[in-house]
């Protein structure tokens, strides 16, 4: 049950609750303020405001530039929780518009980081490379599945960005290689020094899916899924 308190000369009356808060034995004290929002603290704030100013003493007045100051500060509280309310919105409507984006991605195919190269009757999936920085040299070595070197691809002076290789599967000396899995490794080269360099793999986006962060994930037909930031391409 609610009680008042009477203070000062004039009988004015303040509620248990708003003493408790200001004397900070109330529950809501004890448990912190997390729960309670911007405009229960105005409310509040402006409760023990009013009881200030109606019981202050007449000689010695509260300094009105202090009150400012105080209402400032509620003032600014109120706008940072409206501030992250307008963002919560907007970041909802971000995710929402990105999933349905991505969802036009279904049935195509991209480029995204790997090292796997899969060669069928004669002919290898798309794959590339990213370069951070602008290379002198870029080569790209494959190995088969024993992990032997069946061939080693120069593709020469090659800008920053994304770089698409087209790849007829075959051997050093020109042999058609066997159907199987390949793996690339690509480095660059500046002025003698060894570039980054990133491996891409080509693969079907076969739907979408929601991840932990709340963003679109692509789930691809190698079984990976990967995050619409992670695609370097679309073929």
């Amino acid at each position: 049950m609610t009680t008042n308190t009477t203070i000062g000369s004039n009988g004015t009356t303040v509620s248990q609750t708003l003493l408790d808060t200001m004397n900070g034995t109330g529950s809501s004290s004890t448990s912190g303020t997390s729960g309670t929002s911007a405009a229960d603290l105005q409310n509040t704030f402006l409760q023990l405001l009013v009881a200030q100013l109606k019981n202050q003493d007449p000689t010695n007045p509260m300094d009105s530039s202090q009150m400012t100051s105080q209402l400032a500060q509620i003032s600014t509280v109120q706008g940072i929780s409206n501030l992250n309310t307008s963002l919560t919105s907007l970041s909802t409507q971000l995710s929402a518009s990105q999933q349905a984006q991505s969802a036009l991605l279904i049935g195509s195919t991209v480029l995204a980081p790997g090292n796997s190269v899969t060669v069928s009757s004669g002919k290898a999936n798309a794959f590339g490379v990213t370069l951070a920085n602008a290379v002198s040299d870029l080569q790209i070595v494959v190995k088969n599945s024993a992990g032997t070197i069946v061939n080693t691809l120069d593709l020469g002076k090659q800008s920053a960005g994304t770089i698409p290789v087209g790849w007829t599967p075959t051997d050093t000396s020109g042999n058609a290689l066997p159907d199987g899995t390949y793996t690339i490794t690509a480095t660059g080269t500046i002025n003698g020094q060894q570039a980054t360099a990133t491996t891409l793999t080509s693969a079907t986006v076969q739907g979408i899916v929601q991840q932990s962060s709340g963003t679109p994930g692509l789930v691809l037909s190698n079984g990976s899924t990967i995050g619409l930031t992670s695609v370097a391409a679309i073929l």
